[in-house]
This record gives C-alpha cells, structure tokens and sequence, in this order.
C-alpha cells in the first residue's frame, strides 16, 4: 500500500499524520511548540524551530509507521493561517521572528486605516474586516521597522508568506515560492472575487508585489519535496488554512452544514456555496477551497482563545499540570457558581472584532474555588462560540441542526455536553477527529487520484459520539445573558 502524508502545523505544535486509502490515520507525531511574548499583546513563534518541528514529526512518523518517502504518494498541508514571516530569498534565514496570527500589534495601523474609510474596500475585496488578525498590517509592520526591509523587498531580496509558504520554501530548498487560495484570502491583501493579489490593497499597505507567493488551487500537484529530505520527490498536492481543511475533512460542503474547530483557538465555517456571501453580523466571508476549478465559499467566525485557555490554567496560572486535568477539576463542582472568564487575552474576534478587550474574571466571591475557575474556563469555549453560531443564523436565515466538532478539546466531554447545551442542538464528534490533517490529505489524494471522487470522501466520514443538549430554556437563556453581561466588562479595556 501506498499513502498520503498531511502536514498539520498549528499554532501550539508541529504534526504529521499518516492516511490510508479509507480514510484511517495509521500514525501521528507531534511536537509542541515555544511561543514568545515579547510585550503585552504581542506573539511570535521562530520561523526554524517551526520548520525544524515540521521536519522532525515526519521522519518519527514514518518511523513509526515503518514506510520511506517511496511509500508516500502525496503530501498535504494544513497549516495556522494568518501569521506572517519574510524571509531572505538567497539566504532563507527570517528576518525577524513569525508574528502570529493572535499578535495585536497593529491594532492601531488598523485603527488609523478604518478611520480614513478604508474598512469598507478592505471588506469588499477580501471579505475580512479590517483587523491585527490578518497577515496585511503584520507585514507592512516588518517592512517599516526591520531595519532596511522595505529596500530589500522592492530589490525583490524577500519573500513573503503564511506558514504554508514558508513550509513549501523548505520542503522544496527554496525552490517553490506558493500559497493556496485559502491562505492567501486570510492576508488583505488578496481579491476574493478576482482570486488575484489586488494593486489597491498593496498599495494602501505599501506593499511591493514582489515579495508575494503565487497562488495554486488549494488541490493541485504545486511541486515536489526535494528528495534528499526523505528520499523520494513527493507531490505536493494539497495546501489549505487549517480551518478550510477541517472544514473539508468534516466533509461540510453543503451550505447550512457548519463544523467547529476547538484549537488553540475556535473556528467555526458553515459553506455558503459558489457565491461570497457579504455577512451582516460581522462574521468574515472566506474561500473554502478550490478544487477542479470550482471556488467554494464559507461564513467564518474566529474565535481568539479556545483552548489556549486551558494552557493559561496549565502555565499561567499552575492550577493544572497536565491539560488533561482540567476535566475532572471542572467536574468536581456542579457550576461555575456564577463566575465567568472572558479570556480576551489576545482581545476578542468575532462577532465582536474589539481588538482592546482584555481578560476578565467575574462572579467571585470567598468560595470560589480552582474549580470554579476550570469549569469557567471550559464554558466560556463553549459561550464564544454559540456568539458566532448566533451570528452565523442571523446571516444565514437558518436554524443550525447540529454542529459538528474536531480538535484536540473535543476529548473533553464536559466541554462538549456544555456545548450542547448552551446551543440547544447536538454536538456531532466524528471518528476521526485529526480532521485538518485529514481534509488536506483529501485534498491532496484527490490532486493525485488516489480517491476518485469526493463522494467516497463522504462514504468514510462517521462519527463516534452526539451530544444531546439536556439544559432546559430559560436556564440556558439566564446564563447566555450573564455571559453578555460578562463580555460588555471586558470590552475596551485597554487603551490604544
């Protein structure tokens, strides 16, 4: 047998999962990730130590699976989208530290843009809304305060790209400079509508075109590994965001079907179909993918802090020492006892876009306990994301039926139950829940023919477990209105 290889670099680790033809992953390695916080709301990663990860987990997991590169048929890869790295095109050494896609320093670049009118172009093209989130303002942020950057970019000295073009950088030896739709849709920079790098939006953030990735379909043979890394020049035939990959893994390509990633942070999409959908609840209007030259569109919402959270619990605060922890401290109390954490760390996304929220904890008193504050935190994953769910009914005229999850907190099954209830509506959890692995290497085993058709894709789709809400109405109405108290608290409270 032959197999495809997805690379799933996120934002908290570095993982490589081997897939057979009927959809099964035969092995997985992973490596966590060192992030660094330079300042308040600031976050970088090393552009080396992520490729280093990358390479690493791939020759363990063909280790463990006992196979060669000759074994591996396609690549695919799934990668955290919007953090942003430039790089020497004759060297390959970054020129500063990847800024991440939670990284706020440009709140008030975006501040200043949308106080010109310019959020509205911005959200015409490129479907986003004009926020610190997005890969545009980081770059403009390097070219201006790395030392002779903007020179070097206009000499056509650097490039630029997403962690999927920095990992094509690598794989290739400098070879191949690419992004996919997908990724290219989360920079500003990019026309939805066009699928072209707009010269308006350049030349509002000052960027020359130079330093850009060509864009590919998201399935398509773009290039080759180069075969001294793992002994065979493999395809590589399938690049998508990680949340578009997810999407696809789930195998939600009709539109009222909406999937859930709980990450490092939590992304929900419901597919809209060939035409972009302009929301009017702040939600952001996104490729899905392109396949066989067809563009599929989705609804997103971002959600900044998902399971980020329990980390803070983890390292912050020291209440656990181990995330697999923070379940049975949850559960060890009936409630929350009125306490509610707004985890704004990184400010909030959508429906909010309020890039000067901050983190809150509401509702204590002299018996709040640890647990308290775990069950908290575990329910607030669950609060932010019903947010966007609401704003994803609003705009779509629709009732969601079920929600369908993946992610690594979707173990945690006090999380999921809380989720189902707070939503009123069952919570989907698949069988296979590496489900941005998967759907890129979907894409790429479709690029190259090892499956036929996406209708056997969704023959091997099954799920493992649903979670039936149990929570009568008008409890769930009392706490939904509690959180929004919680929320309006936490709003605002940093100054620009």
């Amino acid at each position: 047998m032959r197999y495809i290889l997805a690379l799933d670099q996120g934002t908290s680790s570095s993982r490589a999962v081997v897939v057979d033809r009927a959809g099964r992953v035969r092995a997985v390695a992973q490596r966590e990730l060192t992030p660094v916080y330079p300042q308040p709301g600031w976050v970088e990663q090393d552009p080396n130590e992520i490729w280093a990860s990358q390479a690493a987990v791939v020759s363990e997991v063909l280790q463990a699976a006992r196979l060669s590169g000759a074994d591996i048929v396609a690549v695919g890869i799934s990668n955290q989208r919007e953090t942003t790295i430039v790089w020497d095109r004759q060297t390959g050494q970054p020129i500063w530290n990847a800024i991440v896609w939670q990284d706020r320093r440009t709140a008030e670049l975006c501040g200043r843009l949308r106080d010109e009118g310019r959020a509205d172009l911005f959200r015409r093209k490129t479907g986003l809304v004009l926020d610190a989130y997005f890969s545009g303002t980081k770059l403009a942020w390097l070219l201006d305060r790395v030392p002779d950057a903007r020179r070097r970019a206009e000499q056509g000295r650097l490039a630029f790209g997403t962690v999927d073009s920095w990992l094509v950088w690598q794989l290739t030896r400098g070879r191949a400079h690419l992004t996919d739709v997908t990724n290219a849709s989360r920079t500003l920079l990019f026309n939805i509508h066009t699928g072209e790098w707009d010269a308006e939006l350049l030349e509002v953030l000052n960027i020359p075109p130079g330093l850009l990735p060509e864009v590919r379909p998201s399935s398509q043979v773009s290039a080759e590994t180069a075969t001294e890394l793992w002994g065979a020049a493999i395809p590589i035939a399938g690049l998508a965001g990680d949340q578009q990959a997810a999407l696809f893994g789930q195998r939600c390509h009709t539109p009222g079907t909406v999937k859930n990633t709980y990450g490092t942070g939590c992304f929900l999409l419901m597919p809209t179909g060939t035409q972009a959908v302009r929301s009017e609840h702040r939600l952001l209007t996104t490729p899905a993918w392109q396949l066989s030259g067809r563009t599929l569109y989705a609804l997103e919402g971002s959600v900044f802090i998902g399971g980020a959270v329990v980390q803070w619990l983890r390292d912050g605060l020291g209440m656990i020492s181990v995330s697999a922890e923070v379940e049975p401290l949850a559960a060890s109390v009936p409630d929350t006892g009125g306490v509610y954490l707004v985890p704004a760390f990184a400010g909030l996304g959508a429906p909010h876009w309020d890039p000067y929220a901050r983190g809150t904890l509401v509702g204590l008193t002299r018996g709040t306990s640890a647990a308290h504050i775990a069950r908290a935190a575990l329910e607030s994953i669950a609060y932010q994301s019903r947010d966007v769910v609401a704003a994803m009914e609003a705009d779509a005229g629709l009732s969601l039926t079920e929600l369908r999850v993946d992610g690594g907190a979707t173990a945690n099954n006090l999380l999921m139950q809380f989720q189902a209830d707070i939503l009123g509506v069952p919570v989907v959890r698949p069988r296979v829940t590496e489900t941005s692995a998967l759907g890129a290497a979907y894409l790429a085993g479709l690029a190259v023919g090892y499956w036929t058709d996406q209708s056997q894709l969704d023959a091997q789709w099954q799920v493992e477990r649903i979670f039936e809400p149990r929570m009568p109405p008008d409890r769930r109405a009392a706490l939904i209105a509690d959180w929004q108290r919680a929320i309006e608290r936490a709003k605002a409270w940093a100054t620009p």
